[in-house]
């Protein structure tokens, strides 16, 4: 049940961290978010499979700041890629 905590705590950090990386209208508003709970799954999961226990500050830095950063990498890479496809689309069509 504490995976909930963390899996709450990314999203929320997620959708924070949509408004802020610039250009948001260039991907989905629930991209980020998503990435980031998926990411905080996969960390908590791993880790607690590892050994590591739900009283550890580990595990909980590990799962929600890794998901942030996962998060933040991800919607970076997705807005620079569809800025070029998009201006790769646009001198195809003489815009």
């Amino acid at each position: 049940m504490y995976i909930l905590l963390a899996l709450i705590a990314a999203c929320a950090l997620g959708v924070g961290i949509h408004f802020l990386l610039p250009h948001r209208a260039l991907r989905g508003v629930a991209v980020v978010p998503a990435v980031a709970t998926a990411a905080s799954a996969i960390v908590y999961t791993g880790m607690q499979w590892a050994g590591v226990g739900e009283d550890s500050v580990w595990l909980w830095l590990a799962s929600i700041l890794g998901a942030v950063v996962v998060a933040a990498a991800v919607g970076y890479g997705l807005t620079a890629s569809r800025r070029t496809a998009d201006a790769v689309k646009r001198s195809a069509l003489g815009i």
